[in-house]
């Protein structure tokens, strides 16, 4: 019987320390995850253009598609490669952060030069959307196109919350790190699943509402959305380019360069003047100019380079995604 009783309390005390374990993962997962709020922002503004042009019903399949493949490349490929090269090889986490950032930057101009310059209606945008004529292969080139910038914002959610996990040992580090990666997920595509369904939802309330008011606030709804996503698509533009000038200028802070994030940092203190949100927006500002700038640079060598190569090695299309 005595054997019993301390068995249990051995058992009673491994419990204890398997739920204190997971009070400090939960706790760590929501002090990195926070770390993150500018990209998360970002991610949810660059998704719903995916979707745009598509029916109804293939909405929330496409949203999950990208959800799914968002999940893998966090869980499968970013996470294992983000730990080893913490571990290993931490020199090496902030050029491959450049080589996203300048595909950021790349994007992000490349969308603005189509939308400014004149071209041909016919030619296929820089994602290929009027170039495809059949519904089903023009949503594998959007889901793919989707997981690919997924890729890279996911990288930099990845690097930030990996910085500001302090966690005692590497299990502890990599419990935490993979929670962050499936909240973030689940909070980015069910709000981006909600955004694109909202007019739905305003249709539904128009026609079945009870009250006048229900009705009128479902017309509103459906007379709003298309402006939103249309704002949203904006918003995910310059998104890209803000984000892909900040993972530039922070990551060759951090390989020994400082001079353009400092001098983003004190113009920023200088105009906002103790101000913190306004030295946030000048911030940001000046890292969307970096952005576009850089990614104007690399727009003829992405297109008239590095595009023809990677179609001539891999058989693809030469134009972006």
């Amino acid at each position: 019987m005595s054997g019993l009783l301390a068995l249990l309390d051995d058992v009673a005390a491994i419990a204890k320390v398997a739920a204190a374990s997971i009070d400090d993962i939960g706790a760590a997962a929501m002090k990195a995850g926070s770390k993150t709020a500018g990209v998360i922002i970002d991610d949810a503004a660059v998704t719903p253009k995916y979707v745009q042009g598509f029916k109804p019903a293939r909405e929330l399949p496409i949203i999950w598609r990208i959800a799914r493949g968002s999940l893998i490349n966090k869980l499968v490929f970013l996470m294992p490669v983000t730990l080893l090269m913490a571990a290993f090889a931490p020199w090496l986490v902030w050029p491959l952060l450049i080589l996203g950032g300048c595909y950021l930057c790349f994007e992000g101009a490349e969308k603005i030069a189509h939308a400014v310059m004149p071209h041909d209606e016919q030619s296929g945008g820089p994602d290929g959307s009027h170039a495809v004529g059949d519904p089903t292969h023009l949503e594998e080139e959007k889901v793919k196109g989707a997981i690919k910038t997924d890729f890279i914002l996911s990288a930099e959610i990845m690097v930030i919350s990996l910085a500001a996990i302090e966690a005692p040992t590497f299990w502890m580090q990599a419990a935490t790190l993979a929670v962050v990666a499936v909240a973030i997920t689940l909070v980015v595509y069910g709000a981006v699943a909600i955004i694109v369904k909202m007019d739905d939802i305003g249709l539904w309330l128009s026609q079945t509402g009870r009250l006048g008011a229900t009705r009128s606030l479902g017309r509103g709804i459906v007379r709003f959305m298309p402006w939103l996503l249309k704002a949203l698509t904006v918003i995910g533009t310059a998104a890209m380019l803000w984000v892909g000038g900040h993972i530039l200028t922070n990551s060759l802070k951090e390989m020994g360069w400082a001079v353009p994030y400092d001098t983003i940092h004190h113009i920023a203190v200088d105009l906002g003047g103790g101000d913190a949100f306004l030295e946030w927006a000048v911030t940001a500002g000046i890292d969307f100019v970096v952005g576009l700038v850089a990614g104007l640079i690399l727009i003829p060598i992405g297109t008239k380079l590095i595009g023809p190569l990677w179609a001539r090695a891999f058989g693809g299309k030469t134009t972006a995604h």
